[in-house]
């Protein structure tokens, strides 16, 4: 990655730097090891630059935290090394908590704000289709009987409009809300 240029280092100076220390909080809460953390950091911040290069950001702090969560996801997947704990011994095992932290359900919250927003952009009758379908449940045949159009109209409204959501929130630096939105 090239240098920053001087109007992008007073960006991260001002939008970002000041988060380093809740990110790094939150990547400690997420990681098995705290040996990686800045390795997550480094990642997290170049991949919000990238995002920077490919347009403006909108809003950099749940934006940055939307990428860690992903950067954290992508990490544990990778991992390919686990623990084995054999089952005669008895060892005290940690427990997750249910409830998530404040910052994911922080970005979760930001990140349904955005898919509400990239709903919206659609056109009148694809968003028709893509609410019937993706929120109230609707067949393919009960949305094309409603609304008055084919079946195969409904299928092409409603891949058009995903495909759309999913560039719009790409757009906005959201990667992977369709692994909790589903």
């Amino acid at each position: 990655m090239p240098p920053p240029q001087p109007d992008q280092a007073q960006w991260f100076a001002e939008e970002v730097q000041p988060w380093e220390k809740a990110l790094r909080a939150y990547l400690i809460r997420s990681l098995p090891s705290h040996a990686d953390v800045d390795d997550l950091v480094q990642v997290s911040y170049v991949r919000l630059l990238r995002a920077k290069e490919k347009g403006t950001v909108r809003a950099t702090k749940p934006l940055l935290f939307a990428i860690a969560r992903n950067a954290v996801r992508d990490f544990l997947r990778c991992k390919t090394e686990a623990t084995l704990v054999p089952l005669t011994e008895t060892v005290a095992l940690p427990v997750l908590e249910d409830r998530c932290g404040l910052v994911e359900q922080v970005c979760r919250q930001q990140e349904l704000t955005l898919l509400a927003d990239a709903i919206r952009s659609l056109p009148e009758r694809c968003r028709e289709v893509i609410l019937l379908r993706k929120i109230k449940g609707l067949s393919q045949r009960e949305i094309a009987a409603l609304l008055g159009i084919a079946e195969h109209t409904v299928e092409s409204l409603a891949g058009k409009g995903v495909r759309r959501c999913a560039d719009y929130l790409r757009a906005h630096g959201v990667d992977s809300l369709s692994t909790h939105a589903q």
